[in-house]
């Protein structure tokens, strides 16, 4: 049975030392202050100080070392077209018109991939770059520019720093921005010039916030401390590939030539029965879920570690983790993307439409900046024509579209990290039953306002950093080693160390490059063969009319009986990864006959069919199934999918968690006329979730509390939400337990991080127990003078009800006219750094919103929102897509916010009102169109 818990009632706990919390941690008491003295002294600050920081963006400017003139027009969002003769000046171009807009959000970016956001911000940050440090980004990027990057990555990684650079020159740091001018009261930093590492450092930034499953293998371990193996499978379900299909569904395994080959076998073709179902017997998985408990090797003999060894490591390591400002999404967390493809024989242009959405945290500005790079003349001198979505202080194009490919990506899943619990043996660890010394760094950390901190970073002989040591408040347990003083924060026998892949020198940024220049799909598959890290979803289409998938990435190759579910035993050589998957068997599609490709982070490859585990961990198919069931609506019959109808998918809001639920629901015999009258918003309710929809509110409101009621509360406190506190059981207890000697503990993770986070892993999770009316899960303990639910799924369905219509009416007011589900669910966009805290006045600079955002967990129009934290937006399409490849200047697109990082100008959030109603931007390519669209034009002279 679940362990028995008991909600209390009483105060919330004051916060633990070492957990600081995220927005207070980038701010300073001193400069709020400062700042607001600052502002209060006048118009230096409103009109001189903010103008000053302002682009540049008619008339001419010269730029030392460009070898011709350079045209930047911008359109009327500011967004920038570059015109140049050679590779060299349109790229050191781009680094000047990034550095124009965007500079202080670079320089924040690179402090951060180095482990170095201490001398920007104080000691508020110290732990933040022990952590960083210890992963040592900046030294992975700086081998892979000295050793493995081509020689034209690196001429164009050198030509972006000198026009970052040239950007720089001369300038103060009030000149460049409102963040310096405000820094500049308590501290006396300046900006340094900008290298080629900081560009390639920012890759390992994005492949850390989508690397896999690390978070649900940290949270399986965790979970053992109150669950049993068949409880642990019940909350991570297996794949439902017979509902929701694959991505690849018409390859084939060639057992002879051990290659993944374009097959298709006819029977997921238009009209077929699109079987490809599976008994559902292998996931990759056991039959539990797991690979067995933390702390027992593959062959199932004891280790001889004690569980609470790994559990107290890991609680610590998730503190740490926890706490890192977030990159690129919300550490890896529930993060999903949308993007799909369909042939031209199914489009109204003939040829072929491209939708792409990633779904990442909220922030201001952007994550992505969009630009056109372009050579006048597309030669061996100039081979570059290009426009899309890039990263700020990264040169190139990430995503988007040349004059004959588009490509997109989502996030893969693929697992390409592991744990390993390493037992330590006086200075060093165990491996094979010897001692191996531990290969030391030290590492000085600069503070500003204060005395720099020396540490030491510690890796096992293959590169693998310890993180555990990174926190200094673990739980002592475990056998004690014996510690010296260069690393005083170890005090356990037992540590954590991070195998990732992302941890080798990689050839990513060729992969930008050659994928830029692509001009069919040999030439994408080629510059795929390259993108190692982070294992992207890339999909593909061309103006010949060819669509294609193609996964790529370094995703390792386990030992038998390892699936890197759970924790791996470090000190035996047999548990180390064999290898890489080769590119060549790397699952892919190439006009298959069903005429389209979906990825929504679903699984890959159906394992019956694929000879390789790529994760236990895929996203559970919702959106992927529905967008798939969107477009068959759309063709059956011979219809024809538009631009429009692809952006109309992009904002489709349905919750398929609704439609399981709600007719159960309107079964539930209600007393209390109240609850009655929410309960019948749900009747007639078509299941989509608009901002003004009540409905959305109460069905939202009352899945949040069947989560907290049948698994919130039965989970242990390092995965649930902060402030939330129970009376449980102790550890080990066997037997029933008096009131008397239960203890009380309370959760311990941020809101936006927390377990149950409601996403489509709970979807299934319910879904296998909807016709079980009397699990275990099912029951849930009175508090207080409510009352609780003993007897089935009904009854905690009752509670759930009754307790949502109370909440709404705390939140929303009593009368249900009032309600939507906009008012919940709402979306802030914050400054990542000094607007993330501080007085209202200072917000008020920086930050933006709240908006009423329609969508949903899950949904195609995926504005997630944590069920275990509360309503608010926590990640949302990042942006949005829709390339037409039978006339390129047709194409639309939107950003999140807008193009520049200037607090006060005129394209700080300009895109995101349109954004929110689901508009999309013309997207000009061709020269006319670009000269039509244009505002401003700046030429950049030699």
């Amino acid at each position: 049975m679940p362990p028995n818990t008991t909600a209390s009632t009483g105060d919330k706990p004051a916060k633990s030392g070492r957990k600081k919390g995220r927005k207070a941690r980038l701010f300073v008491l001193v400069l709020v202050l400062a700042i607001i003295g600052g502002i209060a002294y006048g118009g230096y600050w409103s009109i001189s100080t903010v103008r000053a920081s302002f682009p540049q963006t008619k008339g001419s400017i010269t730029l030392d070392g460009l070898s011709g003139p350079v045209d930047v027009k911008r359109d009327g969002y500011g967004i920038p077209q570059i015109y140049a003769s050679t590779d060299e000046d349109l790229f050191m171009a781009q680094g000047f018109v990034q550095a124009q807009d965007r500079f202080y959000e670079m320089d924040v970016r690179r402090h951060m991939t180095s482990g170095r956001l201490s001398e920007m911000f104080g000691e508020s940050q110290v732990d933040n770059d022990e952590f960083l440090r210890t992963l040592g980004w900046d030294r992975i990027a700086k081998q892979e520019y000295d050793g493995k990057l081509s020689g034209p990555t690196k001429k164009y990684l050198d030509a972006y720093a000198k026009g970052v650079n040239a950007y720089l020159q001369g300038k103060d740091g009030e000149d460049i921005s409102l963040e310096y001018a405000a820094l500049g009261f308590t501290n006396d930093y300046k900006p340094a010039q900008w290298t080629p590492v900081d560009s390639v450092s920012w890759l390992k930034a994005m492949a850390w916030d989508l690397r896999g499953n690390m978070q649900d293998e940290i949270d399986r371990a965790l979970l053992t401390s109150r669950l049993g193996p068949q409880q642990i499978a019940d909350l991570y379900p297996r794949y439902p590939y017979d509902r929701n299909k694959p991505i690849v569904q018409e390859g084939r395994y060639d057992e002879l030539t051990k290659t993944f080959e374009q097959g298709g076998s006819g029977d997921s073709s238009e009209g077929s029965s699109e079987d490809g179902s599976s008994d559902g017997s292998s996931d990759g998985s056991s039959a539990d879920g797991t690979t067995g408990d933390a702390g027992t090797s593959s062959d199932g003999t004891s280790d001889g570690t004690s569980g609470s060894a790994l559990e107290g490591q890991l609680a610590g390591l998730y503190d740490v983790l926890d706490d890192l400002p977030t990159a690129v999404g919300v550490n890896g967390n529930g993060i999903g993307s949308n993007s799909w493809v369909v042939g031209g024989r199914h489009t109204i242009t003939g040829k072929p439409l491209l939708a792409n959405d990633p779904h990442l945290s909220a922030s201001l500005p952007s994550v992505w900046y969009q630009m056109g790079l372009h050579c006048r003349t597309v030669s061996a001198k100039c081979g570059y024509d290009v426009s899309g979505y890039t990263f700020a202080g990264m040169p190139g194009v990430v995503i988007g579209h040349n004059a004959d490919i588009s490509w997109g990506m989502t996030n893969s899943g693929v697992d390409v990290t592991d744990l390993y619990l390493e037992k330590l043996s006086g200075n060093g660890y165990l491996y094979d039953g010897k001692v191996k010394p531990f290969r030391q760094r030290e590492e000085t950390i600069k503070v500003a306002g204060g005395a720099a901190k020396e540490i030491v970073v510690r890796e096992t002989e293959d590169g693998m950093p310890l993180l555990s040591d990174r926190d200094d408040e673990l739980v002592k347990v475990g056998e004690k080693a014996t510690v010296d003083d260069d690393a005083p924060d170890r005090g356990n026998g037992y540590a954590v160390a991070l195998k990732w892949t992302a941890l080798e020198p990689g050839t990513s940024m060729d992969a930008v490059f050659a994928m830029n220049k692509a001009a069919d799909w040999d030439d994408f598959r080629e510059a795929a063969s390259k993108f190692d890290v982070p294992s992207q979803n890339l999909v593909y289409a061309d103006t010949k009319n060819h669509i294609g998938y193609q996964l790529p990435g370094k995703i390792p190759v386990r030992a038998k009986g390892l699936d890197g579910s759970v924790p791996t035993l470090g000190w035996e050589s047999r548990n180390e990864w064999n290898g890489y998957i080769d590119f060549k068997e790397l699952p892919y599609e190439y006009d298959p006959a069903r005429g389209y490709i979906v990825t929504a982070n679903q699984a890959v490859v159906d394992p019956e069919k694929y000879p390789y585990t790529l994760t236990t961990d895929w996203g559970y198919g919702t959106r992927s199934q529905r967008i798939t069931d969107l477009i068959k609506g759309k063709i059956k019959g011979g219809g024809k999918v538009s631009t429009d109808d692809m952006r109309q998918m992009q904002l489709d809001n349905d919750s398929q968690i609704a439609r399981l639920l709600v007719p159960a629901l309107l079964k539930i015999n209600l007393d209390d006329p109240d609850v009655r009258e929410a309960q019948e918003l749900l009747r007639g309710w078509d299941y989509t979730q608009d901002a003004d929809s009540a409905a959305a509110a109460y069905f939202n409101a009352v899945w949040r509390n069947i989560l907290k009621l049948a698994f919130g509360h039965k989970l242990p406190r390092e995965l649930r939400v902060e402030g939330q506190c129970l009376w449980v059981d102790p550890v080990d207890t066997t037997g029933p337990v008096d009131d008397k000697d239960k203890v009380r503990e309370c959760g311990q993770r941020d809101g936006d991080q927390a377990q149950p986070d409601g996403g489509d892993r709970w979807f299934e999770v319910v879904r296998n127990l909807m016709e079980k009316t009397d699990s275990d899960w099912w029951t849930t303990p009175e508090v207080g003078t409510r009352p609780g639910a003993e007897k089935d799924r009904d009854e905690l369905f009752e509670r759930a009800m009754i307790d949502a219509r109370w909440e709404l009416t705390a939140k929303l007011g009593k009368d249900i006219d009032t309600w939507s589900w906009g008012r919940l669910h709402r979306l802030f966009l914050k400054n990542q750094t000094l607007g993330t805290s501080g007085p209202g006045i200072l917000q008020d600079i920086l930050n933006r919103g709240p908006w009423k955002l329609g969508g949903g967990e899950a949904a195609v129009n995926a504005t997630g929102w944590n069920a275990a934290g509360g309503y608010d937006v926590v990640w949302v399409p990042s942006m949005r897509m829709v390339v037409n490849l039978d006339d390129l200047d047709k194409s639309k697109w939107i950003n999140l916010t807008g193009a520049s990082g200037h607090a006060f100008s005129a394209h700080y959030t300009d895109q995101t009102d349109k954004w929110v109603k689901g508009e999309l931007l013309d997207w000009s390519f061709d020269k006319k169109a670009v000269d039509d669209s244009t505002s401003d034009t700046l030429v950049l002279k030699p």
